[in-house]
């Protein structure tokens, strides 16, 4: 099934770029989320705590400024009686002169509601003011004389802020005098809590985007890297593969050169040597029969004896570059053919066992294997001086094993390592090629030659059965 890079039709070295950058991008993207949603709620908390610490100072403040102002007036406060106007006015004077900073000052309402000291506000004082409320709705007057009845407390609001003239938030602090029904207070705006508060949150954002531009820049730079890393990489194997292409060309055309002049010095010792006797016969015949001579006989019967020997050097010929039997029937009885023939070329001992696979080998595993028997021979008979040969063919469950193994003098050790000759680099790289693997053992003993052929070679039984049941693999 085709991936999403197949579709895109992207080159190797894209391919190869995109997967390690996209993981790359997806991790730095999930570690710039992770570092900002903890940078967000760790500054959240400070600047929560900071605008409650913030808060509790100013209420702490406002506690100070009451509780000074009363002990300013409570000798008065103390000795008077409940309704002695005089020692309310008093009081109500010294609260109305209690003004300070730009903005701050004492405010007094009776328990009905009614403004007795706004020095800021002027205008409030002997006015009933219940029911007032700000511009978000939330009780001013009422809440106050309700937390004045209960002794003492804060209370938060919107009111205007004298030295701008504009809402701003405000918190109170309000302390009851239960003798004369009196609600005693003073408040402090908290805008520059709320500047501070924003700041922080805005230098919070500030140093999230900060974070981000870091990582961003950081991936950039691996994307970089990764990016003319992969660039050099793709060039060197480039060079690497161009240099293996052209010595994989060069041995093609080495082992073309080598197979031309194999069959031409068969073509020149073996046929053309029997057709030259051939025609000498022929000719003997002719002289003779022209002569009348009685042995024209003899010398026509050693020409068609020879011409019998050149036809069967054809077909050994013909075998030998592509023999008909693997493909009628299998590789079993081709390479019990081989070994025969080989055999009886060389005089060598040559025993082949094998066992009726119950699946056929593919077309590639059948040709690579016979091939690999082809070179292995070939190099037993002119390199090892072995007298005896044993090949065996087997089908188990990872595949198909074909193993040679001969009583020679081994290979070389002399043979410089890692370059083998070409016969065993032609064996190796149809394995290669086939996913199997090649393993050659060697010892003063003899040489062995083990070619594996994995599972995926063999044919499923519904297409080993069709086949003829003498086929051997």
């Amino acid at each position: 099934m085709p991936t999403i890079l197949d579709r895109l039709r992207l080159s190797y070295g894209q391919k190869l770029f995109l997967l390690a950058s996209v993981p790359l991008i997806l991790a730095a993207a999930a570690i710039a989320v992770v570092v900002s949603w903890q940078a967000r709620a760790m500054s959240e908390r400070e600047i929560r705590a900071l605008e409650t610490q913030l808060i509790e100072t100013k209420k702490d403040e406002l506690r100070n400024y009451v509780t000074q102002a009363r002990n300013g007036f409570y000798f008065i406060y103390g000795s008077a009686a409940p309704d002695d106007v005089a020692a309310k006015t008093r009081v109500a004077q010294i609260l109305a002169a209690m003004i300070y900073g730009e903005d701050g000052s004492f405010f007094v309402y009776d328990y009905d509601g009614n403004n007795l000291v706004s020095p800021r506000r002027t205008e409030m004082i002997g006015r009933n003011w219940s029911g007032l409320t700000d511009s978000e709705g939330t009780p001013i007057t009422d809440r106050l004389i309700e937390i004045a009845r209960q002794g003492s407390g804060y209370h938060s609001y919107l009111w205007p802020k004298p030295s701008t003239g504009e809402e701003a938030r405000m918190i109170t602090f309000v302390l009851g005098f239960q003798d004369w029904q009196w609600a005693v207070g003073t408040g402090v705006w908290i805008d520059d809590i709320v500047e501070q508060v924003a700041a922080a949150q805005a230098g919070v954002q500030q140093q999230v985007r900060r974070t981000f531009l870091y990582i961003g820049g950081i991936t950039l730079m691996a994307l970089l890297m990764v990016f003319f890393s992969g660039l050099m990489m793709n060039l060197r194997e480039r060079r690497l593969a161009d240099a293996k292409l052209k010595e994989l060309t060069q041995r093609v055309f080495d082992a073309q050169e080598e197979e031309r002049g194999r069959v031409a010095r068969e073509l020149h010792d073996g046929i053309s040597q029997i057709l030259v006797g051939v025609k000498y016969a022929l000719d003997v015949a002719r002289r003779r029969l022209s002569t009348g001579d009685a042995r024209a006989g003899d010398a026509l019967e050693r020409g068609q004896e020879n011409l019998s020997g050149a036809i069967q050097e054809v077909r050994r010929i013909s075998r030998d570059l592509r023999p008909g039997m693997l493909d009628d029937l299998g590789l079993g009885p081709a390479l019990k053919a081989l070994a025969d023939d080989f055999s009886t070329r060389t005089g060598i001992e040559t025993n082949f066992e094998t066992v009726v696979f119950r699946n056929r080998l593919d077309r590639e595993g059948r040709i690579a294997l016979y091939r690999i028997a082809q070179e292995a021979l070939t190099n037993i008979e002119r390199h090892s001086g072995a007298s005896r040969v044993e090949m065996d063919l087997r089908g188990h469950r990872r595949g198909a094993t074909l193993r040679i193994s001969d009583n020679g003098t081994g290979i070389d050790p002399d043979t410089p390592k890692g370059r083998p000759g070409i016969g065993l680099r032609n064996m190796q790289e149809r394995m290669d090629q086939l996913g199997g693997t090649l393993r050659v053992l060697s010892s003063r003993a003899g040489t062995a030659i083990e070619a594996q052929i994995p599972l995926t070679h063999l044919l499923p039984p519904e297409e080993g059965s069709s086949q003829p049941p003498r086929a051997s693999a």
